[in-house]
């Protein structure tokens, strides 16, 4: 009779075998150098791919929800450089919801909500591995000196990471705020008038007084719908009795824009007082009774109106940029760079004093020359009128114009993000909606590989200051935006 052998039972693993296939997760916690490399070990990891300390030493559930939230972050991250690279428009357009139409307007910041929740989310999280990490390490098994060395490195890095995911987070809602109290949320996006958008381009101070502010500096920028070539035409505050397009401003004036003799409704027949006429001395809103809920004005409505009977083309949209904040952009772009050719004062005469008698009312000078410019003498810069020409000061303008442009590059911005940003909301109002955004940012970028053309409506193109053709500026807009194609004879 055979005997049958016991079954064979398989021995349990030892304390000591387990410790040494997995000393991550179960180490040798009696030696200070075993402890010390492990400790180093998890919060390098933590941080290379967080999540990953959880899974090999701690709770896995947490570390496999941390990976699997780094994987989403990483690959939302490749998705987006991708888009930034290779499609920036179409990008633009999904995070602005720039497809959306007017009537789901309201629903445009939510991607931009979405990615902000999304890095606050990570931030904490990563901010909760960091914390269970340091946990999982138990610093007291550690060296000495080594346990104070790795909750430094590991705190350093939790800021270092947590802190980047927090700041992204703030860019996205600066970005979607500014977005917000810039640009409209609805609204058509007009098609190019024979090839271009042409935006009507206003300064102004609206500071004190401004019942009675009238636009100083009126500008119609003009942009290629194709190539993004821009030109910069300026329009003299002061020409006189100019002709409107079709509209309430026409019916009124059917044979050009008249002078008023009551100064509170502007005095003289120049196009900056139209604000004023319009807006304390007649009732704008019958004028334009959808301006205001359009994201315009009455007396910007009017201005537009003008702008386009003078230049013979049409103007959809404009921006209009308050010079009492203007300080603030040109320092938050770090400021800018001009060639001054002529020595000009800061300040303005005070109420009955000798306009001509500088040296007696400037606060300060702009001397000739190459010059870094902060706000301050930017603006002043801007603003000098009582030693030269209105036509000196819209060239500098036009200066300051083209060289806070030239700021805008991605290194400038990115660095000065929240300053550039919070300037730009409080110094730029306009009537684009959300919805031109892709194409607005496309064209910026097409618009910096090449020269800015300027056209000022002054003596030195050929136009009578007190007396305009306006059929001559016409054509002459028509020549430059459209220019002959050149013959083999030339």
């Amino acid at each position: 009779m055979s005997v049958m052998s016991p079954p064979s039972v398989k021995a349990r693993p030892t304390r000591s075998s387990v410790v040494e296939e997995r000393p991550i997760r179960y180490p040798d916690a009696a030696s200070r150098a075993v402890m010390t490399r492990r400790g180093w070990w998890l919060v390098a990891l933590n941080f290379l791919i967080p999540g990953s300390a959880q899974v090999l030493a701690g709770n896995r559930r947490l570390g496999r929800f941390g990976i699997g939230a780094t994987l989403v972050m990483w690959v939302l991250l490749v998705i987006a450089v991708l888009f930034a690279l290779l499609a920036p428009t179409a990008g633009l357009s999904i995070v602005t919801s720039a497809w959306l139409p007017d009537w789901l307007a309201l629903l445009r910041p939510l991607p931009l909500l979405i990615a902000q929740a999304l890095l606050i989310g990570y931030a904490v999280l990563w901010i909760v591995l960091s914390i269970d990490t340091l946990r999982l390490v138990r610093l007291v098994k550690t060296g000495p000196w080594a346990r104070f060395a790795i909750a430094i490195v590991a705190v350093a890095l939790m800021v270092v990471a947590g802190g980047t995911a927090a700041k992204a987070a703030e860019y996205v809602g600066t970005t979607r705020a500014t977005i917000s109290t810039i640009f409209g949320a609805s609204g058509p996006t007009v098609a190019p008038d024979d090839g271009y958008y042409n935006i009507l381009l206003l300064g102004a101070d609206s500071g004190e007084g401004r019942d009675s502010m009238r636009f100083d500096s009126i500008s119609v920028v003009s942009v290629n719908a194709e190539t993004g070539a821009t030109t910069i035409t300026g329009i003299p505050r002061d020409m006189p009795h100019f002709p409107f397009a079709e509209g309430p401003m026409q019916e009124r004036y059917p044979d050009g824009h008249e002078g008023h003799a009551d100064p509170n409704c502007g005095w003289g027949s120049g196009i900056n007082q139209l604000r004023t006429e319009v807006e304390v001395c007649q009732n704008g809103a019958d004028l334009y009774p959808d301006a205001e809920a359009n994201g315009s004005e009455p007396g910007i409505e009017a201005t537009k109106d003008a702008a386009e009977g003078i230049l013979g083309i049409k103007i959809p949209y404009y921006v209009f940029v308050d010079m009492h904040g203007f300080a603030s952009l040109v320092d938050a772009l770090g400021g800018v760079d001009i060639n001054v050719v002529e020595r000009l004062p800061k300040g303005g005469p005070p109420d009955g004093v000798d306009p001509h008698d500088v040296d007696s009312w400037a606060i300060g000078w702009i001397e000739p020359g190459q010059q870094h410019m902060d706000g301050d003498t930017a603006q002043w810069y801007a603003r000098s009128r009582y030693t030269t020409s209105d036509f000196d000061r819209m060239r500098r303008q036009r200066e300051l114009q083209e060289a806070i442009l030239a700021q805008f590059t991605p290194d400038v911005v990115l660095t000065r993000f929240q300053d550039v940003a919070a300037a730009g909301a409080d110094l730029i109002k306009t009537d684009l909606p959300q919805s031109f955004i892709p194409t607005l940012v496309d064209l910026g970028l097409k618009a910096k590989e090449q020269p800015v053309q300027t056209i000022e409506l002054t003596p030195a193109e050929g136009i009578d200051e007190f007396d305009p053709d306006y059929a001559y500026i016409a054509e002459l807009m028509q020549t430059t935006l459209h220019p002959p194609t050149p013959t083999p004879e030339g």
